[in-house]
This record gives structure tokens, sequence and C-alpha cells, in this order.
């Protein structure tokens, strides 16, 4: 799914900055529960700090686990997605709550070239909107809301290798101004989590989060790529940290979208929930006049 050799020109209008031509890194984010868009705990003062950090963006590509799709990628296309609340059983205030960046249509366009010219199944959504695990930690990289987003669907093929496919091809954006993100949970057992906010017995210690957490992060440092994407054999308690996979690819795919190689900046975000871990990670280098 390399698709270096097939990367279009980039047509940007007047009204578009000038961005930085160093690539971008990649960057994971846990988003937790909804719950994070009000209650920012460790996490969120953090991707805020990063997010004054960033250079000038053309735009923000999110891959979320909470919009699936068969075997195509889908793609947001429209001029102002809306913000999709795809929850229950919450407080009111989260139902208020608007992320109101716009979308970018030539962007989501030039996605789906590389996607397409790379054999990928592709099609332009100009209706979907973002749903919570884009939004939400977006609301606190980017607060403002300024910054032009578009949403990338997850196919059903996106396992941890898929989704380290998936970042590789669509890393050429990062020289172009786009910043890919992956959002996911470190760790995501909803049935702990809900098991201890109700006070039920069995639920057990939560310590395997500390653990896989800890084991992520290792590879991370050692540069082991391979372990990381053969996690469900090799990391501690891995089935349990992720009963199922979706809230991990996004690592996979923020890896495959930046360079480790270049370095890599950990966001220790805490526990949220007792056993949702809140990392984030900085898959690569921001650009040095980023970083004054």
């Amino acid at each position: 799914m390399d698709a270096s050799s097939h990367i279009p020109e980039v047509h940007r209008t007047s009204e578009v900055p000038a961005v930085p031509r160093t690539p971008l890194p990649g960057l994971f984010v846990s988003h937790g529960s909804p719950m994070f868009a009000v209650r920012p705990s460790k996490a969120g003062p953090l991707l805020t700090e990063l997010g004054r950090r960033l250079p000038p963006l053309l735009a923000v590509l999110v891959l979320s686990p909470h919009w699936s799709t068969d075997f195509e990628v889908e793609i947001t296309a429209g001029p102002q997605p809306e913000t999709i609340h795809d929850f229950g059983g919450f407080p009111d205030e989260l139902y208020r709550l608007r992320y109101p960046a716009p979308g970018a249509p030539e962007v989501a366009r030039l996605a789906a070239e590389i996607l397409a010219s790379a054999g990928v199944p592709v099609r332009l959504n100009t209706e979907q909107g973002l749903d919570h695990g884009a939004w939400v930690p977006l609301m606190h990289l980017l607060p403002e809301a300024n910054v032009p987003v578009v949403q990338i669907s997850m196919p059903s093929w996106a396992n941890p290798a898929g989704a380290f496919a998936l970042g590789q091809t669509l890393a050429p954006l990062a020289a172009e101004g786009v910043l890919l993100v992956g959002s996911g949970s470190l760790t995501h057992n909803l049935r702990d989590v809900f098991g201890s906010m109700r006070g039920r017995a069995g639920v057990g210690d939560a310590g395997y989060v500390d653990a896989f957490r800890d084991w992520i992060r290792q590879q991370l440092q050692a540069g082991d790529v391979e372990a990381i994407l053969d996690y469900r054999r090799r990391a501690p308690d891995a089935v349990r940290a992720h009963p199922t996979e979706e809230h991990f690819v996004g690592l996979p795919f923020a890896l495959g979208a930046g360079r480790l190689e270049e370095g890599l900046e950990i966001l220790d975000g805490g526990v949220d929930d007792d056993f949702l871990s809140m990392d984030a990670y900085v898959l690569g280098k921001l650009p040095n006049d980023a970083q004054s």
C-alpha cells in the first residue's frame, strides 16, 4: 500500500495558509470516554499544550474507531461536518457541545486519490460528520476549532497490520501540512470500567492497565514496531486490555503515518475511570520552529 510514487500535486487557494514542508509526526491520542470532553483530567492539558506547539496546519485527518465501514475507506468530504453525539446515557451538557471546525474537501479528495492509486477502495462521504472519537480529543488539542478536519472510517480489514499500512499509505499528507491522528484508547475494557463504576464484585485488579501501558512504552522507546503489531501475542494482558481491537489500531495507524525513528514524545495522560489509560504519543519530531 505504498503510495509514495503516486502523490498528486496539492493545489492551494489563496485562503490556504503556507504550511511547513517538513513532514509532521504521527499522533496517537486516547479519547477515553465521552466525558473526556468536559473532564479533561491529566490528559486534556497535555494535549492543549501540544496543540500550542504545532506549526500551522493545512488540516487534521483522524481515524476513529467509532465510524466503521465494511471494505471501503470512507472520507468526510463536506465543507462543515456536524458534531455527532454517538453515545447515550451521559449528562445533558455533553449533548450541547459542538466542535465547529470546517471540513477540508480538497484534502479529502487528495487522500482519496492517494488511497485509490494504492489500490485501496475509497469513497468520499459529504454527509458524515465527526464522531466523538474525533471531536472529543480535538476539543483539547485544538480548542479554537479553526483547523479543518477530515475523518476517515475504520474498514473491516484494519487490524494492526492493516491499520499500519493505511497510515503508511496516507503518510505523504504529513509533508503537505496534514496532521494524521489515530484516535482510540491505550486500554479499553468497558466491562471493567462499568463494573468498577457499579461496584461489582469480581472486577479484579487494575494493575494490568499499568503493565500494558509500560510494555507499549518500552516497545516504542526501542523502536520495535513489529512487537506492537504483534501485541496480541506479546503484550501482558493484551486481551483484557483490548477485548476487541478497534480502540487499539489507532496506534499502528499513527505509527505508519509517523516517523518513530526520528523521535518519540510520550504524553502521560494517567488513567481515567480506573481502567482507561489515557496515554498519547507523538511519533516523530515536530518541526524545530514549533518547539521554541
